[in-house]
């Protein structure tokens, strides 16, 4: 029979110390927890707030009306939170980067509208079943890294007959291009299912269609309008997470790597340039989900 010995029951070495245990490794970070620290580290709020229209156009295509009880997942800085809280709807604005809602306070504070605010993931709503008759999110739950479990929690929380609105980017618009671009010089994480998937009709009948009476979808466009291809540049790797993360990864590999990455993305604005030569005009194109629940 073979017998194990432990470390504290092996002798020492003649002359020298006992052996010592192997240090415990770390674990790494779930991928929750990094994409959480990859959001919080800059302040998305100055890119965000662009963005305000799609969270209006998303407020009327739902029919959106006084008094509803409206979640927002993954609310960021409060685009669609504050356009549901324009119409009078109470609002409930809920993300899981503490900053980000801290501007959406901000912003309902300075036009004096009524927003409650509160910490939560997307994966696990803290709310009862039909709580809400409204529940919406504009590029946000789709980078949840469970996106099963996000568009469950989605359906859960709205009330039966009640409706749910996403805008989404597409994988063939520019935001789909962004992503790519990026994860050709940093891999993405293994195993994590694309975010853009979520502007795909057939992924929105994967997630809701069991439990929806009725999903209306439109591909639309939003402008991104900045003042050059290197004005963009400079706003988004200060502001846009996912791109200050993957400069920050190229450091470590000097800066040929980082020019690498700039040259590639500086190429993809000038090919997808509508403005011309003296400002920068970039269709994104996103998917408009509207449906109802059974």
């Amino acid at each position: 029979m073979q017998q194990t010995t432990s470390l504290a029951q092996q002798p020492a070495r003649a002359g020298g110390p006992p052996p010592q245990a192997p240090a415990p490794t770390q674990a790494a970070p779930d991928p929750k927890s990094r994409q959480r620290a990859v959001w919080a580290s800059c302040d998305y709020g100055v890119i965000g707030v662009t963005l305000q229209i799609v969270g209006e156009q998303l407020c009327e295509a739902i029919d959106l009306r006084a008094g509803e009880r409206v979640l927002d997942v993954a609310a960021g800085n409060g685009n669609a939170s504050l356009a549901a809280a324009r119409r009078f709807a109470r609002v409930t604005a809920t993300d899981y980067v503490e900053g980000l809602l801290d501007g959406a306070r901000r912003r309902a504070g300075a036009e004096g509208l009524a927003l409650e605010c509160q910490i939560a993931d997307a994966e696990a709503l803290p709310f009862e079943d039909g709580s809400f008759d409204v529940s919406v999110s504009t590029f946000g739950v789709m980078f949840a890294p469970d996106q099963q479990q996000a568009a469950r929690e989605m359906l859960r929380v709205t009330r039966p007959a009640g409706r749910i609105g996403l805008a989404n980017w597409t994988p063939e618009g520019f935001i789909g291009e962004l992503l790519r671009t990026i994860g050709r010089r940093v891999p993405a994480a293994a195993g994590q299912p694309a975010p853009v998937l979520w502007g795909t009709p057939a992924r929105i009948a994967e997630l809701f269609g069991s439990e929806a009476a009725e999903i209306r979808m439109e591909r639309r466009q939003f402008m991104f309008r900045y003042a050059s291809p290197e004005h963009w540049m400079d706003q988004f790797r200060t502001y846009y997470g996912p791109l200050r993360k993957a400069f920050e990864t190229l450091d470590a590999q000097g800066p040929q790597a980082r020019q690498a990455l700039q040259s590639d993305l500086l190429e993809l604005l000038e090919r997808a340039n509508r403005g011309g030569a003296r400002s920068l005009v970039v269709p994104g194109e996103y998917l408009e989900v509207v449906l109802r629940k059974r």
